[in-house]
């Protein structure tokens, strides 16, 4: 795979997402949502985008790994949430040698063909055989072509020539499904954090959060106008390998997941996976790549202390992570503030 160095195009990328205000979706993001919540992407009509990343759960799942079409097939990773995603940049080294942006928990869609790491991951589950499990393109395009809402709005975004080309109409579903995620629909910034109105327990865990979790989860910008609670990296924080995907055999679970190592074909990455966005973490349980974490709670308290688990990748530990030595008081606080990160 290509290593591309951190340039001033790949620093300066920006695309914009919604404000606190609720705003009417454009005519491209409400095609985009037509299609995110379209069971024609996948091959027997039993799921849509929107089954796995659900705004029920805040835009993701509420299992250990998602179900596939065939209702017995499951992926391998916990899907994380398609809300906030939008900030992403193009995969990268920047100027410390770290990998920074890419979409899906190893980087693998990194941008470099659409020029957008998120329209580049609406491509990848319609024709993953153990999730949407479609043949090919054409008979993508072939579907959405012959639905009386979606083709319609489709040809009025993209032109009248929209569907002539599979592949160039593969590419602008693709565009239309970003597009919706970046809507103010999804990406909100409604929390009780955005307005503001945190309490004394909820102050205090902001506090210790900006104390000890920010070095991974950046209280900065990032190209947005509000915090993300991400800084786009990579990182092996040591968690266990999940036995129970590793016991199921419908599973695409592979022991050990070296996440972004084979991406980047480098054994320095190995067991190393995309830091998370904290917005709506309160709703998008089980956690981690492989949801071996049930709760909040565990999540945090593994992120504390970590000395009694096993890392399902052993090389590569990050060292922010594990030792915090923060009290039981101290982690409910931190919980208690992540909580505000929920959207209304």
């Amino acid at each position: 795979m290509k290593k591309v160095l951190a340039t001033a195009a790949v620093f300066s990328l920006f695309i914009g997402a919604g404000s606190i205000s609720a705003a009417t979706l454009t005519d491209v993001e409400t095609l985009g949502k037509m299609i995110y919540e379209s069971p024609l992407l996948s091959w027997d009509n039993t799921q849509s985008c929107a089954t796995c990343h659900n705004v029920a759960v805040g835009y993701a799942d509420d299992t250990a790994v998602s179900l596939g079409d065939d209702l017995v097939s499951t992926g391998g990773r916990n899907a994380p949430t398609s809300a906030y995603a939008g900030f992403s940049p193009l995969l990268h080294l920047n100027q410390a040698g770290e990998w920074v942006g890419g979409m899906f928990w190893d980087g693998r869609a990194t941008g470099y063909t659409l020029g957008d790491p998120l329209a580049e991951q609406a491509q990848g589950p319609p024709l993953n055989p153990v999730e949407m499990n479609m043949p090919d393109v054409q008979t993508i395009i072939d579907r959405l072509s012959a639905d009386p809402e979606i083709a319609p709005l489709f040809t009025q975004v993209y032109g009248v020539d929209a569907f002539a080309d599979d592949f160039a109409a593969y590419d602008n579903m693709a565009k239309a499904i970003a597009a919706y995620e970046r809507s103010a629909e999804v990406t909100r910034f409604t929390s009780k954090f955005d307005a503001g109105t945190l309490n004394a327990q909820e102050l205090r865990g902001k506090k210790l959060f900006m104390q000890n979790c920010t070095t991974c989860h950046a209280y900065g910008r990032r190209g947005g106008d509000y915090p993300l609670f991400t800084n786009y990296k990579y990182v092996n924080a040591g968690v266990p390998k999940n036995q129970a995907l590793e016991d199921d055999l419908n599973c695409a679970y592979e022991y050990p997941d070296l996440g972004l190592g084979p991406v980047v074909d480098d054994p320095a990455q190995n067991g190393k996976f995309k830091v998370p966005t904290l917005r709506n973490i309160a709703m998008t349980a089980p956690y981690s790549h492989n949801g071996y974490f049930a709760t909040l709670p565990e999540m945090v308290s593994f992120m504390n202390d970590r000395s009694a688990f096993t890392p399902e990748v052993d090389a590569n530990l990050s060292t922010a992570v594990g030792n915090l030595g923060l009290t039981d008081k101290q982690l409910d606080d931190i919980v208690v503030f992540l909580n505000t990160l929920t959207d209304m």
